[in-house]
């Protein structure tokens, strides 16, 4: 059963962690401008993908997210990220991985979405990036300072999923990579099935967490089989709790075809923001203890 026609949906995240309380305003404001640009996109009967990104490029600019600006320092003091986009209309899929030198890695993989491969790392997706006219920088113009001084084990994916008015699913994810990495160490983010997937006949996931235990699991391919049976946001709170198998914490979002939204996550925070076209107002949270508090 689809969803009803010319109603469009949006829930978005700015990843797994533990969120200080001198942050947790950034974060949720953070949140809200990421869903107000994606919002804008699909109001205006945008496509899902438009909006996924315009969302994830709103995350990669605010210092207080692992992804873009502000993104974890590898082994080497150094910035090095992935994202990807997956079109649930045709399945294609764009994605980076230890890509260094540009603002925005979630665009870049939206300039792979048209191309035969999958995934550019390293060098490779910088001379893509390159060729296609990306926003490069300096990679030390993304370093923020409070990176420099931190030990924190950062592993907080940002991600977004849509549907738009025409049905179309759209997932992404964008991340600055895990605290003290190996250099060129990829995570689940940039692996369709793993870190993210979109199918406009089941719905889209977008994960966030410890990278290696969420790749091990396929964490998003055992959410995609589950949607149709168990709903969005129990096929999310089943797949999490595999996570004991492997270790770490994972949260997820997702949206299935009907439009339903959910979320769950194991790491103390989880900022999410969502919306919907027969919503009132935009929702926000830090931890699911908040949503449940507020639904009574």
């Amino acid at each position: 059963m689809a969803g009803q026609p010319g109603r469009w949906a949006l829930i978005v995240h700015g990843g797994a962690k533990e969120i200080s309380p001198e942050e947790e305003e950034d974060n949720r404001s953070g949140c809200l401008q990421a869903l107000a640009a994606g919002r804008e996109v699909l109001e205006r009967g945008g496509n899902a993908l438009d909006a996924v990104e315009a969302s994830i490029r709103v995350l990669e600019a605010l210092p207080v997210f692992n992804a873009g600006l502000g993104s974890a320092l590898n082994i080497l003091g150094e910035v090095e990220m992935c994202a990807a986009l997956m079109d649930g209309q045709t399945l294609r899929i764009g994605a980076v991985g230890a890509l260094m030198g540009v603002r925005h890695p979630v665009s870049v993989a939206r300039k792979i979405l048209p191309e035969e491969p999958v995934l550019l790392v390293g060098d490779g997706a910088f001379m893509f990036a390159r060729d296609h006219h990306a926003e490069l920088c300096d990679p030390r113009e993304l370093i923020v300072e409070k990176r420099k001084e931190s030990l924190e084990q950062l592993h907080d994916t940002v991600g977004a999923v849509a549907l738009d008015m025409n049905g179309n699913v759209a997932a992404g994810t964008s991340t600055g990579g895990l605290t003290g990495a190996m250099k060129g160490r990829m995570g689940d983010s940039a692996i369709p099935g793993c870190g993210y997937y979109a199918d406009n006949h089941i719905g889209g996931v977008a994960i966030s967490g410890h990278g290696e235990g969420i790749a091990r699991l396929a964490a998003a391919a055992q959410i995609m089989g589950a949607i149709d049976r168990d709903g969005p946001e129990s096929a999310i709170a089943k797949a999490l709790g595999q996570m004991s198998r492997v270790g770490g914490d994972a949260d997820a979002i997702a949206i299935d075809r009907q439009g339903r939204l959910g979320w769950w996550h194991n790491s103390e925070h989880f900022a999410v923001a969502m919306t919907a076209s027969d919503t009132d107002e935009p929702k926000v949270w830090l931890k699911k203890e908040e949503e449940l508090s507020a639904n009574g």
